[in-house]
């Protein structure tokens, strides 16, 4: 059905009439009859500028990811997604053509062709499927992983303490047993001295962060730390057709481990940024990076970690990034994060208990002044229709528009298993990452030096008649002494630090999340 130029879908229409390249999300629904004419877009230079895309179970959201990264794909952006459910790989493959997908594509006006995107396909740690996502316990730094570790506030500092003390002796964190080992000797006869020049570390909290440690690899989650370590760039590369790949991490193997994926993503994130350099407004996005389940992310979160996440957001635009955060209502997001969510894509919300309605009020005030009751339409949308308001390619905010989305080119399911270990196994990354390794770091030299003090020789008794040498006399303290001087008089460290060479006192260049910085 046409629009009318008179009505108000002609004045809505009109504000997602872009001269630019777009992403094509769907027609607009007005008054109960969708109208194929009146196309809903996204301006692709827009999609730097962050976005949300939230609904009940159900309702589409995988189904939205799925087209918007198709068709960021097929404009040679890159897309980076997380694979909670494990049903998202079809996107590799062409879809399957059917009533069903042709009934939507008429609705919309949609010229439908079954089509598969370049993908990647990813596992955090080489659990389940795909190539090996690792990370080394000082690139996550002490904030990403007192999250994982489920610290407290003052844990997490006493933790940032002994990675200020570990970056200092060149001590490499490379897996949880290297950070296991400095927090075991921080707490040993030999180590606690050394607590006393570092801010006044506790041996009660270095204990509690210890089991916690300790707890964390009996669960099985020490692999996901190690090396090699994951270059995040690899994100950003494009197929030889043009076309971006798409990045997709599978995680059904770690459903149990909500709070490590997100926290796993957020890494990722933080590690782009890090290493990014800044670009300014582009005519296309770098990377489009999608992260599902994000109120994972923010639950129990410190202050200072929400802080970090909102300085991200805020700048990660400028370096061509963009995110959008997927849950299931905008509520999920804290205030200021949800601020600089510029495109937004709400689908269909439930009122069925008091805190469903309370939720649905709270949606409704996020988005600008609409003509439509969006309390009524929210929840009387189907599945596969949203209400969308995104920025034009001024930067405005455009009309509130509920859409019937068009339907996605590529498989709307998992591929067989088979064919996504042959997509894995065929990969030129499998070789990069596949097999982990454990050089030395850490644990191996706190190992080896221990072992120097146990094995070294007592001094011989002087022969008879000979007189005894007397002991050098003990060397009065300095006043103020600096915390580097007090940890290279340990006795313990004096031998280590020959052991290190160039390392010794070279600290960790850290960033956002206190993430290490790293030369690509």
């Amino acid at each position: 059905m046409s629009v009318s130029e008179q009505s108000p879908a002609a004045e809505i229409a009109a504000g997602y009439a872009f001269s630019g390249p777009a992403l094509e999300l769907g027609a607009l629904l007005w008054d109960g009859e969708c109208h194929p004419d009146a196309r809903i877009r996204i301006p692709l230079p827009m999609l730097n500028r962050h976005g949300l895309v939230a609904g009940a179970t159900g309702t589409g959201k995988t189904k939205t990811l799925q087209l918007i990264a198709e068709q960021l794909s097929a404009n040679g952006v890159p897309v980076f997604l997380a694979d909670i459910k494990g049903d998202v790989s079809g996107i590799s493959a062409p879809g399957a053509d059917g009533g069903k997908v042709r009934d939507r594509a008429a609705q919309v006006g949609q010229e439908w062709t079954a089509t598969g995107f370049p993908c990647e396909f990813y596992g955090l740690g080489g659990v389940g499927q795909g190539i090996p996502v690792r990370a080394t316990v000082t690139s996550f730094g002490p904030v990403l992983l007192s999250k994982v570790l489920q610290l407290n506030q003052t844990q997490e500092q006493s933790l940032g303490l002994i990675f200020h003390y570990a970056d200092q002796k060149g001590l490499e964190l490379v897996d949880l047993k290297d950070l296991r080992a400095v927090v075991a000797f921080l707490v040993s006869d030999v180590g606690k001295p050394e607590l006393k020049g570092i801010g006044g570390l506790s041996t009660v909290t270095a204990g509690v962060i210890l089991r916690s440690i300790t707890a964390f690899e009996q669960q099985g989650a020490g692999g996901f730390f190690g090396e090699p370590e994951f270059d995040t760039a690899e994100f950003l590369r494009t197929a030889a057709d043009g076309r971006g790949t798409v990045s997709v991490l599978e995680l059904p193997a770690v459903q149990d481990k909500p709070q490590l994926f997100s926290t796993f993503l957020m890494w990722m994130l933080a590690d782009l940024y890090g290493d990014l350099p800044e670009v300014g407004d582009l005519e296309k996005p770098k990377l489009v990076f999608f992260f599902d389940e994000a109120h994972l992310l923010f639950k129990g979160a410190s202050k200072a970690f929400l802080e970090s996440i909102t300085q991200t957001v805020r700048l990660i635009r400028s370096k061509g990034v963009g995110v959008f955060f997927v849950t299931q209502t905008p509520k999920d997001v804290p205030g200021d994060v949800l601020a600089q969510l510029g495109n937004r894509v709400q689908h269909a919300l439930r009122a069925f208990t008091p805190d469903d309605a309370k939720a649905l009020k709270a949606t409704v005030r996020t988005f600008p002044n609409s003509a439509y009751d969006l309390e009524e339409v929210l929840t009387g949308l189907g599945t596969g229709e949203a209400v969308i308001t995104v920025l034009s390619e001024t930067g405005a905010p455009t009309p509130v528009a509920a859409t019937r989305l068009r339907a996605p080119e590529s498989l709307m399911g998992p591929i067989a298993a088979d064919a996504l270990e042959a997509a894995v196994k065929g990969s030129p990354l499998w070789g990069r990452y596949a097999e982990a390794v454990d050089r030395e770091s850490a644990y191996e030299r706190l190992s080896a030096e221990q072992a120097k003090q146990v094995e070294q020789p007592k001094q011989p008794k002087p022969a008879e008649g000979e007189a005894a040498r007397p002991e050098p006399a003990a060397r009065a303290p300095k006043e103020d002494e600096s915390l580097v001087e007090q940890v290279v008089d340990s006795g313990m460290f004096k031998s280590l630090a020959r052991s290190i060479g160039t390392q010794l006192g070279r600290e960790v260049s850290r960033s956002l999340f206190g993430t290490a910085r790293r030369k690509r």
